[in-house]
């Protein structure tokens, strides 16, 4: 699904925000439509976005809360690096991923699915900045395993250079915030991993 799609934004919003579209919709649908065909509008107009409602819902009630991911943020900054690498190994792996340590520079982990590689970097995510000599060791790391995608976890500021760096070679900026909220997501932190 494409980012800035609707639905996407929507499963990003407060789940009542999706629930109030289909309420709208479905009140539009009863007012302009024939009796006869009324209820077939209203459910086939607003069925979808009750659905990505309900999914919006269940994301956000089983998302940790903000004290969790302070915690979680907090306790990520006490870990060293390979504590860090298995709690984040931990949490991929809760979602679905194969995880392998990845051998040499520029990555901390390798992570498969469907096809899909991905080379993870948590090295340098403890810098108050970020220049541009990480992401083109991650970008090479990538380039070596036949143009994988590279995720570069950071928790300070990144240089514009750096920033454009990582947008012409397709690599992503993963924020230590998300970082946390996944680990605290998976219990990766919690269980000591």
């Amino acid at each position: 699904m494409a980012e800035n799609s609707l639905f996407a934004i929507l499963l990003r919003s407060p789940w009542w925000v999706s629930l109030a579209i289909a309420a709208v919709l479905a009140l539009i649908a009863r007012l302009l439509l024939p009796a006869d065909y009324a209820v077939v509008g209203m459910l086939g107009i607003g069925l979808p976005f009750v659905l990505i409602g309900a999914l919006a819902a269940r994301r956000q009630l089983r998302a940790p809360s903000r004290r969790q991911l302070e915690a979680a943020l907090a306790q990520m900054r006490t870990l060293g690096g390979e504590p860090l690498v298995a709690a984040a190994a931990h949490a991929w792996q809760a979602d679905g991923w194969q995880v392998a340590r990845h051998a040499g520079a520029g990555a901390d982990l390798v992570l498969e699915r469907a096809g899909r590689c991905r080379l993870l970097s948590l090295r340098r995510w403890k810098a108050a900045s970020t220049g541009i000599e990480p992401l083109r060791e991650l970008q090479a790391a990538c380039a070596r395993r036949d143009g994988a995608d590279g995720i570069y976890v950071h928790g300070g500021e990144l240089s514009d250079k750096a920033r454009d760096f990582a947008r012409t070679h397709g690599l992503t900026l993963l924020p230590a915030a998300e970082l946390a909220h996944k680990l605290a997501a998976s219990g990766a932190l919690r269980s000591g991993r």
